[in-house]
């Protein structure tokens, strides 16, 4: 069974990779600057493993009780793959020292409260032990205001990056966001653009530019995503945890 669905990911992420290298040349970039992060919620922990396999690194949960065991299991069924977790889903404060357990970085810090509860959590981290180093942070922005998507609205990204900046133990690396359905994905992976734009400006090492997935990959790139989410055109259909 391992062999099939290694076989099957591995024709998946070829196919993502010529989309990713196509985009690229369209827009005149090198395939280098964009990273694939391989969304592997819901997924079994033996389907990250065959990805790490393959050279899929970096790997991306969007809930704490899942990725917690998950990322334990890959270690353990993988002890040499250097994998590098992502958390990419809305986050509460109160899971924030979890968090820090597995995560090399955040993807989605939304208020000042969340970044100083993971400045908190991170640094018990590093005195303990549990953690060898800063905890890398996104700030996921709305480009629409709809509170149920999560993400800050532009006008409060300054302050925001400041707190970042200050708080301790963080590292800002830069915007994260959803296009929204209702927009095209051009026109809000263009807003985004502009909003890294202006952060560069007073912190440039925030060059992180996280957006585009399995359906607007493509649009993402072409307005400078750096970081590209692609979890169903690699992985399938959502699958469940336990399988």
């Amino acid at each position: 069974m391992s062999d099939a669905r290694k076989e099957e990911l591995a024709a998946n992420l070829a196919e993502v990779e010529e989309r990713i290298t196509a985009a690229c040349e369209a827009a005149g970039r090198a395939r280098d600057e964009v990273r694939l992060l391989a969304v592997t919620k819901t997924f079994p922990a033996l389907d990250a493993a065959l990805l790490a396999d393959l050279g899929a690194l970096d790997l991306a949960e969007n809930r704490d009780q899942e990725a917690g065991a998950k990322a334990e299991e890959v270690t353990a069924l993988r002890p040499d793959a250097r994998v590098r977790w992502h958390m990419v889903g809305s986050l509460q404060r109160n899971k924030a020292r979890s968090v820090v357990r597995w995560a090399d970085e955040v993807q989605s810090v939304d208020s000042e409260r969340l970044a100083d509860a993971l400045a908190k959590a991170t640094r018990s981290a590093l005195d303990s032990g549990q953690r060898d180093h800063p905890l890398d942070v996104l700030i996921q922005v709305s480009l629409d205001d709809d509170p149920k998507r999560g993400g800050i609205q532009l006008n409060e990204l300054d302050r925001l990056a400041e707190r970042i900046v200050h708080v301790g133990d963080l590292r800002l690396r830069g915007l994260m966001a959803v296009a929204p359905l209702g927009i095209a994905p051009s026109e809000a992976f263009e807003k985004l653009a502009l909003a890294s734009e202006r952060l560069r400006e007073d912190h440039p090492n925030a060059r992180e530019l996280s957006a585009g997935m399995s359906n607007d990959l493509e649009q993402a790139i072409a307005h400078g995503s750096t970081c590209v989410r692609v979890g169903t055109a690699l992985l399938g259909g959502r699958g469940l945890a336990s399988r």
